[in-house]
């Protein structure tokens, strides 16, 4: 009986490591192998896991619009703003742009206002992504009205959030906020650098 409690206590510390390690390795990636495709099943994999995670009243209000090929891309690229942080740059060059997106979407038919269903469906998204070795990107700053235009959206859809995908280019590491500045940068070498608050910070008891 002992034994088998214990070990259950061992399972679940080794996946609670898993858990943070994907947690950790889930950074905003904003650039990326432009040439390393990414399949339509893979992008129906990762919403997949957004159908199968919490909603609100379980409505499941939330649509999504899947773009793998560069023509479209393009098209939703030129709606985008990047880092909003890093005021000399203006997102990725060509050749280190987004290989696919993924545009969560609200049917206003369903539900008029939706506050927190994208936000839960964009953490399963991203989550699974880096668990194939991809990475990827939640923008929010978008020209939503020209974004409607691209993809052809009827009036029941609302653009909520954005999702880069790709093969990350580049190096982003966590390291401790100084005198409360949580502002995100890029070093000489191009590593992204993001600040965290510390975990006393957070917590109030």
């Amino acid at each position: 009986m002992s034994e088998g409690f214990s070990g259950q206590i061992q399972y679940s510390t080794n996946k609670l490591v898993m858990i943070k390690d994907l947690i950790t390795r889930n950074r905003s990636y904003r650039r990326f192998f432009q040439d390393e495709p990414i399949g339509r099943e893979t992008l129906r994999g990762l919403i997949q896991l957004a159908r199968l995670s919490a909603s609100g009243g379980n409505l499941q209000p939330l649509k999504y619009f899947l773009s793998n090929r560069s023509e479209m891309n393009a098209g939703i690229f030129r709606c985008l703003s990047w880092a909003g942080y890093l005021q000399d740059w203006h997102g990725p060059e060509e050749g280190e742009r987004p290989s696919a997106y993924i545009v969560i979407l609200v049917d206003k038919s369903i539900k008029e206002q939706v506050k927190h269903d994208q936000g839960i469906a964009a953490q399963s998204i991203l989550l699974g992504a880096v668990e194939q070795g991809l990475g990827g990107c939640l923008i929010g700053s978008v020209n939503r009205t020209e974004l409607q235009k691209t993809l052809q959206l009827p009036g029941n859809l609302d653009i909520s959030l954005v999702v880069a995908l790709g093969k990350p280019k580049e190096q982003v590491v966590i390291h401790s906020a100084e005198n409360e500045d949580i502002r995100y940068w890029r070093d000489e070498n191009g590593v992204h650098h993001v600040p965290k608050r510390s975990l006393d910070d957070l917590i109030i008891s």
